[in-house]
């Protein structure tokens, strides 16, 4: 459609040169294009090699029928027809693109003309066709037509694309007649599609002689239609000669390629030569053959069997014919292949189909008799010895005709197993010199060849042995993928929120084993493991600033193990990227400063932030407290701190620092105000506190000892009219008697209604007396009984709380009253010198108290010493 519509400028051109009245038969011909611009609408926005755009028409005023053109653009060649196609694939990256074709005249002068290709969507092809519908192609009248116009003048044919959307009718092309001046004319067509089959596909606007098309075309049915132009008057004459207009269907890629038969079969012998053909698969493309669309490539999918090699066979992707491709075809291993081939069109870029090739592998005499030896090696075990082969030789002995030398002609691709000649010469030893793995190969079969040191004299067939390995399985570690995986998350990542899930696969397939995980290293305590699944979660507080963390990058451990009877344990390596969180506050190191208190030298401080960049400087620094009033501080990049004249002394200097994120904290400084002057700073004496004098800080002292003294003083006589000391025994005019019951084992009902809580509060109300004439000793303190609920135990009640009062540091000294009970201060009895006694005092000898000692004396002088 876009080409037709191109070529109908060039017609235009054409025709209103010939038609021109001005002109006489020997007007001079110029040379030069149909048109001054071509203009070729795809659908597409790229463009394969081989597809044709249209044509580009030019007159040299000679009866040449053949022109050589130049294509600026070298993505598009323009053959010497005039039709323009594409030589490399094209893209329209904005829609659209520009280039210039030359063409040469007979004397040699080039002439240019501009080309425009412009994508439009298939269904904006009828609204884009209708807005230039003004190209029309001119048929001139017999007494008009000029001698040079008869010689060089072709009508080129009309081009459409099959399988037009619509809407339908779909302009065609448009023919007028330049007697149209003059008369009406009318038109018509004829042929076929227009009254001969298929009827009506073609139609013709009789006034303007716009033909059109009613269907959609299909070029696989028809790829051009012939129809013939007719121009007639009012009465039915012939204005013109009938016209031979060719409507030419342009190919669209709608049909596949299809194989002539599913499957194909062939026979190859396993000895066959690299580029023996097998056999040929042939596709077929009903779209038209001249393009891509109907070029047909081929290609093998896949191979089944895929051993010994995956390209066992290759194919002629032109010819489609298949080849061997390697020359380790066996019979005895693989007997039978499966190849599935791909066909498809557009060069192998388009639509595709899919056939199956079965090739047969027939025997050849490639093996010669030989022994079989089985063996059994673990997998793993590197330099292993599998089998010793002794051969013999009945040439001279130890000589290089008789030494034997081995090697290994078949059955280790990966070079898994060495062979050595034994001590002896005629050993052949084999081990392995890889380890082996029993889930990737549970056997080999080896084929070892022997031959000696020197060529053999004459032709003599080689010596071959077949070993057998079979690969015994061991318990492997589970295996981390990768061995070391790094994520990256923030420092502030929620508790049990889950990190990572880190896995390991067991390599023994064949054991069916279930693998589980635990933590194997992890220095800071911050995770935890999901035993089952691998599934990391935080378990601490994850902090970017530890000291466990090294360059923002924390390691960690994670152990696999399986559940065999052994247990085989894997390592994998999970580096955490912490992320800085803004959650430290920015620090002054200096603890203590001197300065001058006259033209004080500014301090430089050293401010230390945990955090990474961004999260720190540029600093700023607020004095806090009373510290505005005396001193100056400031941040910059030498980080200054200043003093204004001060009274020799230590203050404590509050200084606010914050980072770049407004997070601070208050640091306190001592600073040391010396009565000096500048950077030389030299403190004299000792330096009070705040500027304080020494004088000054002797009287608060003294002040202060002083008043502790007065307090002391206040206490102790408070304390002595508070304490009233009562004498042992009750004064001598006291005549009242007093039973004191300390223990008693038999007595009856009446006397057993103790009263302890007396005896108890002895121990309580104990006195704050302490020794001051020893050094204390420190020791603990004993633990007092409490009072027993059974009257019975009263005796060892206070047997024991008396050795723990003894033993008590903080008791009273010893020559101290203890105070166990007490009984009243009067008694319901009688006294007891109411009584008569037998006998007087008179008669007793109480003189005898006074040998008793001290204790006894104040009873002798009461009762001793006769009358008095």
């Amino acid at each position: 459609m876009d080409v037709w519509r191109a070529t109908c400028l060039c017609l235009f051109g054409f025709c209103l040169q010939a038609s021109s009245r001005a002109g006489s038969e020997g007007d001079p011909c110029t040379p030069g294009f149909g048109s001054d611009t071509y203009v070729f609408r795809v659908e597409r926005l790229v463009l394969q090699p081989g597809r044709r755009l249209g044509t580009v028409v030019f007159n040299d005023c000679t009866s040449r029928t053949r022109t050589l053109y130049d294509s600026v653009d070298k993505r598009f060649r323009v053959d010497t027809d005039g039709t323009v196609k594409i030589k490399r694939q094209v893209t329209l990256h904005n829609g659209h693109t520009k280039f210039s074709i030359h063409a040469w005249d007979s004397q040699g002068r080039k002439y240019s003309v501009a080309v425009r290709v412009e994508h439009n969507p298939q269904q904006d092809e009828t609204q884009v066709g209708q807005a230039e519908q003004n190209v029309m192609i001119y048929v001139i009248s017999s007494f008009q037509v000029l001698n040079r116009v008869k010689r060089a003048w072709v009508i080129p044919p009309a081009y459409i694309s099959e399988n037009l959307r619509g809407p339908f009718p779909y302009h065609v092309v448009q023919i007028k007649s330049d007697n149209d001046e003059e008369t009406q004319i009318y038109y018509k067509i004829s042929g076929e599609g227009a009254n001969q089959p298929p009827v009506g596909l073609f139609i013709i606007d009789k006034f303007t002689g716009e033909i059109r098309v009613t269907q959609p075309l299909d070029r696989e049915s028809k790829s051009q239609y012939k129809l013939k132009c007719h121009a007639m008057t009012g009465t039915g004459v012939e204005a013109e000669k009938p016209m031979d207009v060719i409507v030419y269907v342009m190919d669209q890629n709608d049909n596949r390629p299809v194989f002539t038969q599913n499957p194909y079969t062939g026979s190859v012998a396993e000895a066959s030569k690299k580029g023996t053909e097998i056999l040929k698969v042939n596709a077929t493309d009903a779209d038209d053959p001249s393009l891509d669309n109907g070029v047909v490539r081929y290609r093998i999918l896949s191979q089944s069997p895929p051993q010994p090699n995956e390209a066992m066979f290759s194919i002629n992707s032109v010819t489609g014919g298949i080849l061997v491709n390697s020359e380790s075809l066996d019979r005895e291993k693989y007997p039978t292949y499966t190849l599935e081939i791909e066909a498809a069109d557009m060069d192998g870029k388009g639509m595709t189909t899919i056939s199956t090739a079965i090739i047969t592998v027939t025997d050849s005499n490639d093996n010669p008799p030989r022994f079989q030896q089985n063996e059994v090696i673990r997998e793993n075990e590197v330099g292993a010895e599998v089998v010793k082969m002794s051969v013999t030789d009945d040439d001279e002995a130890n000589s290089p005709a008789w030494k034997a030398k081995f090697r290994i002609v078949d059955g280790d691709p990966g070079g898994s197993f060495s062979v050595a000649t034994g001590p002896s010469g005629q050993d052949g030893i084999i081990s392995t010199v890889k380890p082996l793995d029993f889930e990737m190969n549970k056997l080999y079969v080896l084929r070892v060849a022997v031959e000696n040191e020197i060529p053999f004299a004459v032709s003599l067939p080689t010596a071959t042995a077949t070993v057998t390995v079979n690969v015994e399985d061991v318990n492997e570690a589970p295996i981390f993928k990768p061995t070391e995986k790094t994520i990256t998350v923030p420092e502030d990542v929620a508790l049990d929120s889950d990190l990572v899930s880190f896995k390991a696969t067991d390599p023994d397939t064949a054991r069916n084993q279930k693998v589980t995980y635990k933590i194997g290293s992890d220095p800071a305590g911050w995770l935890d493991v999901v035993k089952d699944s691998g599934l990391i979660k935080v378990k601490k507080e994850l902090d970017r600033e530890s000291p466990y963390v090294k360059n923002a990058r924390y390691k960690a451990l994670i152990l696999a193990i399986d559940n065999d009877d052994i247990p085989a344990t894997g390592t994998g390596t999970l580096m955490i990227e912490l992320q800085d969180i803004n959650d430290n506050a920015p620090t002054i190191e200096e603890y203590d400063i001197k300065v001058c208190n006259k033209e004080s030298s500014p301090v430089l401080l050293t401010v230390k932030d945990k955090d990474g960049e961004g999260n720190t400087f540029p600093f700023r620094v607020q004095l806090r407290g009373e510290g505005p009033k005396n001193w100056s501080a400031e941040m910059n990049t030498n980080r200054k701190f200043d003093v204004s004249k001060l009274e020799e002394g230590v203050y404590n200097v509050v200084l606010r620092v914050f980072d770049s994120q407004n997070l601070f904290q208050d640091n306190t400084l001592h600073a040391t105000v010396c009565d000096c002057t500048g950077s030389d700073v030299q403190c004299q004496g000792r330096i009070s506190e705040a500027g304080f004098g020494l004088p000054v800080i002797l009287g608060i002292l003294g002040a202060l000892l002083a008043l502790l003294l007065l307090v002391l003083l206040l206490l102790m006589f408070m304390r002595k009219n508070k304490v009233k000391k009562e004498p042992l025994l009750p004064p001598e005019d006291d005549l009242r008697d007093n039973v004191y019951y300390y223990d008693e084992e038999g007595g009856g009902e009446d006397d057993q209604d103790y009263d302890l809580s007396v005896l108890h509060r002895g121990l309580d109300n104990r006195p704050e007396v302490f020794r001051n004439d020893v050094e204390p000793t420190f020791m603990p303190a004993p633990q007092y009984r409490p009072r027993p609920a059974n009257p019975d135990e009263i005796g060892n009640f206070i047997d024991d709380n008396l050795k723990a009062a003894d033993n008590d540091p903080t008791a009273p000294p010893y020559d101290s009253l203890l105070v166990f009970d007490y009984e009243g201060g009067g008694s319901d009895a009688g006294s007891l010198s109411s009584l008569n006694s037998s006998s007087s005092g008179e008669d007793q000898d109480y003189d005898c108290l006074n040998e008793w000692g001290p204790r006894f004396k104040k009873l002798a002088d009461m009762y001793g010493g006769g009358e008095d």
